[in-house]
């Protein structure tokens, strides 16, 4: 296990540290030689990185995506934490554990994955249990569900993030879909486990997260649509109109053209699925957000984009740490002066 983490990094201290390289910007000084700036990553967070002097040395020698070895002084720049690396070297794969570079769900993904399956089998709906069956018969794309991200960035950003915001998904709808008696449960939770299915294509995350070509391309309510399409084909018994439900609640998930969706929600389980769906996903971004804040002082964040917001460091602001305690100053008597010797005599005299 590598030491120390980002997240134990103590500023104006000198340390060395194995980092995963998030980006790699080559900027010049005013006097045109060049510096660097990184954004440096373990499954703890992240930290922004210069590298002043020795550029030349290191220039070609890595890239986004790689591992490297970097030692210099932690310090607090604009109250964030800073690494200006003196020293830095690219690792091999093989002197470095994965494991202790990308941020993971706490979850095991083999429990999870578990408790997925029984909430299918506990389904009433015989059709909807045959589908999920379906799906999950091929073993290529269970492996890819299990480690896969919900997101690159504004939630559930880690490995097995897209099985927890499911198993999210499906513990809301069956709380808030038996509040209302006109929702079909089962429906609502089968488009939870599917409305993000396209993301198993969509996103890379052999290194840092990223889009795919056809992540790019394509997008993944359209993917996702591709691969239920190859599923139905393999069910010909399907009922038709229950088919075309499950994919207009993927194709409407997002809820709004404006944000990628190519249809808006026309029935109440779909209209239920987009609300769930934001309201999950906005909680975990704000979880996620106070996480890895790096703002050293003061009870808010920085600028959160996906929320368009600084968000309450609701903690710290109801407890805050204790004020220092003044330091007491010995009194010290003021400097004779022959004005003062002289009024002192009198005062003594009238004693």
């Amino acid at each position: 296990m590598k030491s120390p983490y980002v997240g134990n990094l103590i500023p104006n201290e000198v340390a060395t540290v194995q980092l995963l390289v998030l980006s790699k910007e080559i900027r010049q000084k005013k006097t045109g030689e060049p510096y660097l700036t990184l954004h440096l990553a373990d499954r703890s967070g992240e930290i922004e990185a210069k590298m002043w002097d020795n550029v030349a040395e290191v220039l070609d020698a890595f890239q986004r995506d790689d591992f490297v070895k970097v030692k210099g002084l932690v310090q607090i720049y604009q109250n964030r934490v800073q690494f200006t690396v003196h020293k830095l070297r690219r690792l091999e794969d093989h002197e470095v554990d994965l494991g202790d570079y990308f941020p993971c769900s706490e979850r095991d993904p083999e429990e999870m994955f578990l408790e997925l399956r029984a909430i299918v089998a506990a389904f009433a709906d015989p059709n909807l249990r045959a589908l999920l069956d379906a799906v999950f018969s091929d073993a290529d794309l269970v492996r890819l569900y299990k480690m896969a991200p919900a997101a690159k960035s504004i939630h559930h950003a880690c490995r097995g993030g897209l099985l927890e915001h499911v198993l999210s998904l499906c513990t809301l709808s069956r709380l808030v879909g038996s509040h209302y008696p006109q929702i079909d449960v089962d429906l609502l939770t089968t488009g939870a486990i599917l409305h993000d299915i396209g993301k198993l294509e969509e996103l890379s995350y052999a290194r840092s997260f990223g889009y795919s070509s056809d992540g790019q391309l394509l997008g993944h309510i359209t993917l996702g649509l591709r691969l239920l399409t190859r599923t139905f084909d393999r069910l010909p018994n399907f009922p038709p109109r229950l088919r075309t439900l499950i994919e207009h609640m993927v194709l409407s998930h997002h809820g709004e053209l404006e944000f990628g969706s190519p249809k808006t929600p026309m029935f109440g389980e779909a209209l239920l699925l987009h609300h769930l769906d934001n309201l999950d996903s906005k909680m975990d971004a704000v979880r996620s957000a106070l996480k890895r804040d790096r703002q050293v002082e003061g009870d808010f964040t920085s600028w959160i984009a996906p929320l368009e917001r600084v968000l309450l460091k609701k903690e710290s602001y109801l407890h805050p740490p204790p004020a220092p305690a003044p330091v007491a100053v010995e009194a010290k008597p003021a400097p004779a002066t022959p004005f003062g010797e002289k009024l002192q005599a009198v005062l003594e005299s009238q004693k």
